[in-house]
């Protein structure tokens, strides 16, 4: 039987052969970088979707009431995690629909609920910034992000610095790249 720490090395194995890419990337952030973790790999692949949800699911604090995902990225990371925990899940647009009920926040919840966002990779923060506001001014308290994999390039002190705990189940120094 693995344990935790090994079943976790593992998984950190396999995200990094499902998604690691090398090449010239332009990132979210406007930066370019020579290396990029296509999350869409590794999160259409139910079997590591499976069990990223179990792992973020352990990182939720006991007092969450809501998780959030933002749009497109997250939402199935989302859904796993909420599938695991038991929560019920809100999705983050990045702007309000133009039709329909034209909301920004898609899902039930209430002012006051304590909301756990979770996210796929972050690099400055600054997507995973925008859906906290949405939420906070939605009323939510936003007490926590999860995220799958920090890249190291200040996402986590922007983070922390809008008054946000940060866990990140990998950090991209932590991972065996080659």
């Amino acid at each position: 039987m693995k344990t935790g720490a090994s079943e976790l090395q593992e998984l950190g194995r396999e995200l990094v052969t499902a998604s690691y890419l090398k090449g010239d990337f332009v990132l979210r952030s406007g930066k370019r970088s020579n290396r990029y973790f296509d999350k869409f790999l590794f999160e259409t692949d139910p079997a590591l979707l499976r069990r990223l949800g179990k792992q973020l699911g352990a990182l939720v604090p006991k007092e969450t009431q809501r998780l959030a995902a933002p749009e497109l990225g997250a939402v199935l990371l989302g859904g796993a995690v909420s599938m695991e925990t038991g929560l019920p899940l809100v999705l983050v647009r990045k702007e309000p629909k133009g039709y329909g009920t034209s909301k920004q926040i898609e899902g039930r919840f209430a002012a006051g609920d304590r909301i756990t966002i979770i996210e796929d990779v972050v690099t400055t923060g600054g997507d995973s910034l925008r859906s906290a506001q949405v939420l906070r001014d939605a009323g939510a308290e936003v007490i926590h992000l999860v995220v799958v994999l920090d890249r190291g390039e200040g996402g986590e002190e922007n983070i922390r610095g809008a008054g946000i705990p940060y866990s990140p189940l990998f950090r991209v120094q932590d991972l065996e790249l080659d």
